[in-house]
């Protein structure tokens, strides 16, 4: 086996919403050591400048890359939206770099042609028109609705989800005349699979609600195989690191990973 399988993946976003796609590549890659970084003194990034975003993006790459990873996961739509491009230049041939959303385009490409589908993300991830575009390159078959939904992310940072409150601001948003009529809704923000269950029971089913976390984990596994570089050894450790310490982010490594997590404090930006 090649020795650069042995590395970790490092994956990063602005807080929890990274975890649900670290949960499912640990459920799918059992063997593989994660590295996660969760910049919490900067998030949400969704309502963050495109300039911001990418240096944020390259700190944190630099981190990982000082962590010997083998592939960095950006698990985040907004800063896959403004940085992936960048980083990819940036890491060039030292380790794969991969995005949440090109799976997905992949995704409704393949499964969902001439279909009408919604999308709802932060403001980033929706102006920047990125899901249109490259859905677009793929089948210009698709129909695409996008809404820009800035209260969910924060809203699930805080702990508010599959509640009461919750409830009321994910029906305003599901209200909108613009998601009506849709046959398939793009989870564009990796927070949102956290409401995935509330989402499924306003539309009661009749609508698919495409969770990225588990395409983005089976994207990443194909391509890892690809390149020779699964790791068939036994894990050792995930590890993760976080900007500033939140109760909200210790509680939801928690939620997905059931033993007792190590979380460190990395200020970059000290």
């Amino acid at each position: 086996m090649n020795s650069t399988a042995l590395k970790p993946i490092g994956i990063f976003d602005s807080g929890i919403g990274g975890l649900t796609v670290a949960n499912q590549i640990s459920k799918i890659l059992p063997n593989e050591d994660l590295i996660y970084f969760g910049d919490t003194a900067h998030l949400p990034y969704g309502d963050k400048s495109t300039a911001a975003i990418q240096a944020y993006s390259v700190k944190i790459c630099n981190f990982l890359l000082s962590q010997n990873v083998k592939a960095i996961l950006i698990a985040c739509n907004s800063a896959s939206a403004a940085a992936f491009e960048l980083v990819k230049e940036y890491v060039g041939s030292k380790a794969l770099v991969f995005n949440v959303i090109d799976p997905v385009v992949d995704y409704v490409s393949e499964q969902l042609p001439e279909k009408i589908i919604g999308l709802i993300g932060t403001k980033q991830t929706i102006y920047s028109n990125i899901f249109k575009k490259k859905i677009e390159e793929k089948d210009n078959s698709i129909q695409l609705k996008s809404l820009a939904t800035p209260l969910l992310a924060p809203m699930i940072e805080e702990g508010f989800f599959n509640n009461k409150i919750s409830n009321e601001v994910i029906e305003e948003y599901l209200g909108n005349e613009i998601l009506q009529g849709i046959e398939a809704l793009i989870l564009g923000c990796t927070h949102y699979p956290l409401i995935a269950n509330q989402i499924n029971n306003y539309y009661k089913e009749k609508v698919e609600v495409i969770d990225s976390s588990r395409i983005v984990a089976l994207y990443v596994q194909k391509s890892l195989e690809y390149a020779g570089l699964l790791n068939k050894l036994h894990k050792t450790e995930n590890k993760f690191y976080v900007s500033d310490f939140t109760p909200s982010f210790e509680n939801a490594t928690q939620i997905f990973f059931k033993d007792k997590v190590n979380l460190e404090h990395y200020p970059l930006w000290d």
